[in-house]
């Protein structure tokens, strides 16, 4: 029992808008009746007067119950044409609200059964004649298509929202998954091929150097760790809703972690340099991952297809922006007419999508006198001074 009440109180609540709205209709309605008879020498009975009072009132439930508030409002809309018999033809303001609700939240044949009986009941009693004249039914006419266009129109405005807000969220979501598909790439690519190189030259010194041996393969201890903390905090993105794990998640890897990754490249047997020109400043944490991520993908491409070349990484502060510079001298790989085929991977298409995202421009192509050429442009004002975290050398 009580939760049926409970069940028929939500179903009967209305908002402060639907008061607004019933206590604006009861006062047009009640000044245009004044007007209307006071100019044809009629007083405003109490019951007319009650009776407009009433039906706004009722249009507290048009959004629940719109079809019978409908009902309501033109049954007691035929009270004012009873009590002022010379009264002049009307299509009252709650009568128009109650319509407009039955359009935009019932079905269209509810639309249509209301439209046939709202067309001639506001003129029913109307100078004592219990059927109304053709020009007014002509006239509820009018008015009532006016009403019924203006709630269709509503209708398809608010379906083009509704259908505009889910695109955007079908977009956010597809964007999420190419960053998440762009870190994972970056993550498996780069650390497996270091771990990789790291395994065989421990294996290949492990004979005659077991100090090289034992150092790289403290590398690629780290390297694995570091794989699977990254790792962890992109399924902790995919797990978004569930419950958070005790750690936090680590800050993710900007400029100042360069330069492990050029250690890491030096110890995968690439021979590297890196340098820092500029004032160093704090960047936005986008910025720094973007261009961590640029170098990691240029060196892991550098190993995969450069065969032993030795690279270059120079990373440069301007006033309002930073650029970030990956060469390779391509020794002992295949000609350069063949490299460009092999590096138009998801790296670059990656490397091109992170860019984009931030405004800047990136340059990915083979040099004129053998290796390879990653350049990247970043908007990044900023204040100077403070490395803020940031790491060089």
């Amino acid at each position: 029992m009580d939760d049926s009440v409970g069940k028929g109180a939500d179903r009967l609540r209305w908002t402060r808008n639907d008061a607004l709205v019933a206590i604006g209709a009861a006062a047009v309605d009640l000044l245009g009746f004044s007007v209307g008879t006071r100019s044809e020498g009629m007083p405003l009975t109490l019951s007319a007067a009650c009776a407009l009072v009433v039906a706004a009132l009722c249009l507290l439930a048009r959004r629940s119950h719109p079809a019978a508030v409908l009902a309501a409002v033109l049954a007691l809309g035929v009270v004012p044409n009873l009590a002022l018999q010379d009264v002049t033809p009307h299509f009252p303001l709650g009568l128009a609200i109650a319509l407009y609700s039955v359009v935009r939240f019932c079905r269209p044949a509810v639309v249509v059964g209301a439209f046939l009986v709202t067309v001639p009941m506001p003129s029913v009693g109307q100078g004592g004649m219990l059927l109304p004249s053709g020009w007014s039914v002509a006239a509820n006419a009018a008015g009532a298509v006016l009403v019924i266009g203006a709630a269709l129109i509503v209708n398809r405005r608010q379906r083009e929202v509704a259908a505009h807000h889910a695109l955007q969220a079908e977009r956010a979501v597809a964007e999420e998954r190419r960053r998440i598909a762009r870190e994972l790439h970056d993550i498996v690519a780069h650390h497996i091929t270091a771990m990789q190189l790291m395994a065989g030259g421990a294996r290949a010194n492990l004979a005659h150097d077991t100090g090289a041996a034992r150092e790289a393969l403290v590398t690629l201890e780290q390297s694995g760790r570091i794989a699977l903390r990254e790792m962890r905090q992109l399924l902790d993105v995919l797990r978004a809703g569930e419950e958070a794990e005790e750690t936090p998640p680590a800050p993710q890897p900007g400029t100042g972690d360069l330069e492990r990754i050029v250690a890491e490249s030096r110890l995968a047997g690439t021979e590297t340099e890196f340098t820092v020109d500029g004032p160093v400043r704090t960047l936005p944490p986008s910025v720094g991952l973007t261009l961590f991520r640029i170098v990691q993908e240029a060196l892991t491409n550098t190993r995969k297809h450069a065969g032993r070349a030795r690279a270059h990484v120079r990373l440069t502060y301007r006033q309002d922006e930073v650029a970030v510079e990956v060469c390779d001298d391509g020794a002992g790989a295949p000609p350069p007419v063949s490299r460009p085929a092999a590096r138009t991977g998801y790296g670059l298409i990656g490397m091109h999508e992170r860019v984009a995202l931030q405004g800047g421009t990136l340059e990915a192509a083979a040099r004129d006198g053998g290796g390879f050429r990653v350049a990247a442009r970043l908007p990044a004002p900023g204040t100077r001074g403070g490395e803020g975290g940031e790491r060089h050398r």
